[in-house]
This record gives C-alpha cells, structure tokens and sequence, in this order.
C-alpha cells in the first residue's frame, strides 16, 4: 500500500457509521482528517471523529469525562454488556470474565490450539487451492472463543454464521443483510436460552458457567445480560482475530520476501504478530460521550455528544509510526491500538497473540509454499464496527 498524500487528496466524505467507508480503503482520508481537521464533526452521523494516536488515549484515559456508559457505537445506545459501561460496574463484570483469560490459562491452551491449527491444515493440505479465509482463518478463533464459553462442536457452524452475519449488517442499509442480521441475534438468544439452563443445573469449566452462577452486589445475571456479555466474548474472540490472520497473510505472501524471512528465523514470529495487528486493526472504531462540555484541541464538544475513536486512523499516525504505511516485521517499537486503551483494553490479547504466533509458525513449516491464487488485494466487507477480508483464495503447492 503506498503512502496517502493529505496534500493530493480533496476534503473527504466523511461517515463513519457507513460499511462502505471502511471497505473502501479510508486511509487516504484518515491521513488527511490527520493533517487538516484531526478532531472531525461528522455530519451523517452527528459525531466527532478522532484520528490522532495521542488524542485516541487521551479520551481512553479519561473515562470521568468521555464516558462509555451511552453505548460504544455511535450509531445506538448501550446495552446490557460490559463495553457498555464504565467502572466500577465494568470492572466488576471484567473480573468474572477475566477468568477464562488468565496468564495461566492461555499458556495452557497452546496445546489446545496446535492442535486445532493441524487440523485445519490436515483438511486442506492435500489439496491445489483452498479459500484462506473460510478453510483456515475463520475457524481457528471461532473453535477457541468456542472452547472457552462450552459450546459443543455440533454448535461451531452456528456460532460461525451468527458471529458473521452480526457483523456483516452493522453499517449497511441493506435490508437482507439487516434481515439476516436480526435472524442471527434471535437464533443465538435462543440457543443459549438451552446453554444457561444446562448451566444452572449443573456448571462446567467455562466462562458461560461463571456468568450464570455469578452475583454481582447480590444479583444474579439475567438471561438478556447473559446473552450479550457472551455475544460480546464470541464476536470479540473470533472475529477479530480472523481478520488479522487474513490481513497480516496478505501483507507476508503479497510481499514474498517477509514470508522467506519468517521461514528462516522465527525469533521475528512476535515483532510480525504485532504489526499485523497494527496493520489490520480490525476494530475500526469504539464511541464515547461527553459527559460535560469540554474544549478538545480546539474543538467544543458538546455534553451528550459522541465521539469515535478512529483506531485504525491513529495506528498509521506519522507522528507514532515512523513511515506508517511499511509494513515492517522487525518495527520497534510498535505501541498499537489494537486491542484499545486504558481500562476497556481487550483481555483476550494475550490469546489473539498466541493463535497468531501458533498458526503461522504451523503455516511456514507444513505450507511453506502458500501463495496467493489471485492479484491484487481481497475485497473488504463493507461493515463499521469490525471489518477485513471476505475472502482470499491461496494456492497450497
């Protein structure tokens, strides 16, 4: 990808809650939000966008005034799930999940998910091409997060598509994506209104079995804060990472010398999972309101106005990120947004790291001749919330 010149790019369309933005490549406007209006009021959405890396953790760090409690999408209100709100109630319910995601626990699972990445491999490897995404990407998280909250494999393929089909809808006005995306909300409550009762009679080793039998101030989780606390671990647990395996593949086959330079020294496998992560960031943004009125850089934010945070904007800021738009396996340092700032940062970090670390290790000893089936880039789902590849055909040997 070459680097987006401000200077040559005209005043954007700005509309962060539209898919399509974020599918058609933003990073010319963002470099140009960067230089000439850093703090941006979006008119479509009625929200102010913030695209510099420093101003993204000021208002991180800063939750007493740009609060998560109104909801993290700039498009809706909160909902009953942790992300929606601000400490001490978030802290209490993180505590409960944290659980399943402790040092420990993901050092435990490196087994598990070598395990879970020769298989993929072993179903594939036979063949002259297969689809990177849908064979392999797509699978190795969704059978962790899976994993982790007791679902059975029969169960898997659902959690799949409703993860999927979730996302996919979240900035569209498409009515069959919206359609597919309210069925997939309905069949998931349902299926877990099973999972819950099963759990209640009897819990197992899984975060769904914390959440049920857990009282937080002397009460317990209903069957609502139940199904989104877990649609919130699943969707953040899968589709995330997916997304960085395709996109950072890309990056390693789309320039053949990154791969060559993996295969001979692994001791890089780290440094190359975290710009991966800069690389693709596949949160594309997470709102907060303005508790009060307050003069930001500049700017008169509004009480009750939201603001986006622009992740993928501040992990290409010039002023972070010596030549930005390299991708660069040794880059160091390399103080991502990936995962978020400050108190909402993602506790599964540590686990998305290791299914990277494991996965392409395993790729660069047992398909060490992957390359990609097609020129140019893979398309992007055209979604606001979490985005990357739709898909990307690789040939195997």
């Amino acid at each position: 990808m070459s680097t987006p010149s401000p200077r040559s790019v005209d005043t954007p369309r700005i509309d962060f809650v539209r898919g399509d933005f974020w599918a058609d490549n933003p990073h010319a406007g963002l470099a140009w939000l960067r230089a000439n209006r850093p703090v941006c009021f979006d008119e479509a959405s009625g929200a102010w966008g913030i695209t510099r890396y420093d101003h993204i953790r000021e208002i991180s760090r800063s939750p007493e005034i740009f609060s998560s409690a109104n909801g993290i999408r700039p498009e809706s209100g909160p909902v009953p799930m942790m992300i929606d709100m601000d400490d001490p109630a978030h802290w209490k319910r993180r505590k409960l999940v944290n659980k399943g995601f402790t040092p420990q626990r993901v050092r435990d699972l490196e087994a598990r998910i070598t395990e879970i990445v020769d298989g993929l491999i072993d179903a594939v490897e036979d063949r002259e091409r297969c689809d990177f995404v849908w064979d392999i990407a797509a699978w190795l998280p969704l059978i962790v997060i899976g994993d982790a909250l007791g679902a059975e494999q029969r169960h898997h393929a659902d959690l799949l598509w409703w993860s999927d089909d979730l996302m996919r809808g979240l900035g569209t006005a498409d009515p069959e994506l919206l359609a597919k995306m309210s069925a997939a909300f309905e069949e998931y409550r349902a299926y877990l209104v099973g999972v819950i009762e099963d759990r209640r009679v009897q819990a197992r080793d899984d975060i769904i079995s914390v959440l049920v039998h857990a009282e937080v101030d002397g009460d317990r989780f209903d069957d609502d804060e139940l199904t989104f606390e877990t649609l919130l671990i699943l969707i953040g647990g899968d589709e995330t990472t997916r997304h960085v395996i395709t996109g950072g593949a890309y990056q390693l086959l789309s320039a053949r010398a990154n791969w060559d330079r993996l295969a001979s020294d692994r001791s890089l496998l780290p440094s190359a999972v975290e710009e991966m992560l800069r690389w693709v960031t596949p949160i594309k943004n997470m709102a907060r309101t303005a508790t009060r009125d307050v003069d930001f850089h500049g700017e008169l934010i509004h009480e009750g106005q939201k603001l986006v945070l622009l992740y993928p904007s501040a992990n290409r800021d010039e002023d972070q990120f010596p030549d930005p738009f390299l991708f660069d396996i040794e880059r160091s340092p390399n103080d991502h947004v990936a995962f978020g700032i400050g108190t909402h940062f993602c506790l599964g970090a540590s686990l998305a790291r290791l299914e990277l670390k494991v996965l392409f290790d395993q790729l660069l000893d047992r398909l060490p001749n992957l390359t990609l089936a097609e020129p140019g880039e893979p398309a992007s789902r055209p979604a606001n919330f979490v985005s990357g590849y739709e898909t990307m055909p690789v040939i195997l040997r």
